[in-house]
């Protein structure tokens, strides 16, 4: 009978994140690193990740919410989509979107984000890059597609023309 409890609720489960994956407050589309628990390695998510315990190594969430507990020590280089930092980070962090450094939280390391948050009382040490969101970019691509037409390539045919014409 567990079994079959186990299977209606991975089926539900599945079921649910699909409906719900826009809101953050879906726990089936999160993963979570229990404070007991050391990793040392490289961490790839393809969902939002809550970490607790300790992680060495890389961590990579580029389209997802990387959430350190207030338990959580990370030594490591991140990457993610967004990052709220409760507890200890030392190294490089990039969020394409955001970082949130909350109060009682501590990071040793560069950022590069678009927007950041560091509220009274979190410590932090490094450097700051703001970058600038994507959208931006999009007005200069149609620019790309003007300066190659045909005109300036037969401007110099003939001008060679005319410099022909000139010496006879």
């Amino acid at each position: 009978m567990e079994a079959k409890k186990e299977a209606t609720t991975l089926s539900s489960m599945s079921n649910m994140p699909l409906g719900r994956v826009e809101p953050d407050t879906s726990r089936g589309g999160t993963a979570s690193i229990g404070k007991a628990v050391k990793i040392a390695g490289q961490i790839y998510s393809k969902e939002d990740l809550y970490v607790d315990g300790d992680v060495e190594g890389t961590i990579e969430l580029l389209d997802h919410k990387l959430t350190i507990g207030p338990n959580g020590k990370v030594h490591a280089g991140v990457k993610a989509r967004e990052l709220v930092a409760l507890g200890s980070i030392q190294g490089n962090v990039e969020a394409s979107e955001r970082i949130e450094i909350r109060k009682d939280a501590r990071l040793v390391g560069d950022i590069k984000t678009a927007r950041i948050v560091i509220e009274d009382g979190a410590y932090f040490k490094g450097s700051i890059d703001i970058v600038k969101t994507e959208p931006k970019v999009a007005p200069s691509q149609p620019p790309r597609p003007q300066p190659p037409p045909a005109a300036p390539v037969t401007a110099p045919l003939v001008a060679t023309a005319n410099t022909a014409d000139a010496k006879h």
